[in-house]
């Protein structure tokens, strides 16, 4: 296992982590499964452990605490907040009233009386930086959590955090979460640049592309994996971005059976590669998923093989354009880009 700097905060982390959204309903993964995953983590060497409130309604912080009670101090563990909980309207958000209740729900959950990174799971429009900072910087002094982060920010807002922090003296974002793989590349054109510039750590999501890069997914083959089953829009090769993903894979897999790597290897050695990744978060629901993973750990791509990658995906091009998750809200919403 390979061990970075996160960003600016002298902690080490693995070059992977483990992600809990598949623990509980979302994966079918039970506590015993889940109690199972992380102790082989563990045992290899992962040592940051990440989740959030909104997975399974809570379900996965739950069984994450579980599963590290009594070995606590040896895990950096990371939850987020901020997507909806429920439909009352004032839980969701980044405002200080939601975040400083969300928290504590979150802590009782994990049972732990605090957590090392906090993350905002998604820029809240409706709130200012000032309000969100203030309040997680309270939390900070406070003892509840160590470090706080954004996840999935448009690279301006990244910029703008960044100054309404030094402007009204307040902590800072320490990290950012983006979603990172070989088919979706956005990130290196305008996220990336930005928080290498201020030091960010960065843990990236998606690194296989919802299963896309698992080794699954190829030419002829029938496309039945836990994300095809809810989101079949996706895997549907008859739209442009899945038929480009496809045809992108067969010749991936083509550079991975050359170098002796299998797709998943060649596929988190990517992302682990760039020197502005701090780590990879994989998201296994079973202990196999998990070995498949695992046997990444220590994949370093050659020159010749990234030039390949960078030849079948350009550097910057996101081949599903339409599910990123950083789009601007007037791009989305008409009414917010006319008088």
């Amino acid at each position: 296992m390979q061990y970075r700097t996160l960003g600016r905060t002298g902690v080490q982390v693995s070059s992977l982590v483990l992600g809990a959204m598949n623990f509980g309903r979302i994966g079918r993964t039970t506590q015993d499964e889940a109690t199972a995953i992380v102790d082989a983590a563990l045992e290899a060497g992962i040592n940051l452990i990440d989740t959030a409130d909104m997975y399974g309604d809570g379900e996965s912080e739950e069984l994450v605490g579980k599963a590290i009670a009594g070995r606590r101090d040896d895990i950096v563990l990371a939850t987020k907040a901020g997507m909806p909980m429920g439909e009352e309207r004032n839980h969701r958000g980044s405002s200080r009233r939601w975040l400083v209740t969300e928290l504590d729900n979150s802590l009782r959950r994990l049972g732990v009386d605090h957590v090392d990174l906090y993350q905002i799971h998604r820029w809240d429009p409706t709130t200012g930086d000032e309000e969100t900072l203030s309040a997680l910087t309270d939390l900070q002094r406070a003892g509840k959590i160590r470090y706080f982060g954004s996840s999935t920010f448009p690279a301006y807002r990244i910029v703008q955090a960044q100054w309404a922090a030094r402007e009204h003296h307040l902590s800072r974002y320490v990290t950012e979460q983006p979603s990172y793989s070989i088919l979706q590349r956005g990130i290196e054109s305008h996220v990336l640049p930005v928080t290498e510039q201020y030091g960010l750590g960065v843990l990236v999501w998606s690194p296989l592309a919802s299963g896309w890069l698992s080794g699954a997914i190829r030419e002829g083959r029938e496309i039945a994996t836990n994300r095809s089953a809810f989101m079949p829009q996706r895997f549907d090769t008859s739209i442009p971005s899945n038929r480009a993903r496809l045809d992108a894979v067969e010749r991936l897999a083509k550079v991975a059976d050359a170098a002796g790597l299998t797709m998943i290897q060649l596929a988190l050695g990517f992302v682990t590669a760039h020197p502005g990744v701090t780590s990879a978060i994989i998201g296994p629901r079973t202990l196999d998923h998990l070995r498949s993973h695992l046997a990444a750990a220590d994949t370093v791509l050659s020159a010749d093989v990234l030039d390949a990658i960078d030849a079948i995906v350009a550097p910057g091009l996101d081949l599903a354009p339409d599910e990123k998750y950083d789009t601007p809200p007037s791009l989305l919403d008409s009414s917010l880009r006319r008088r």
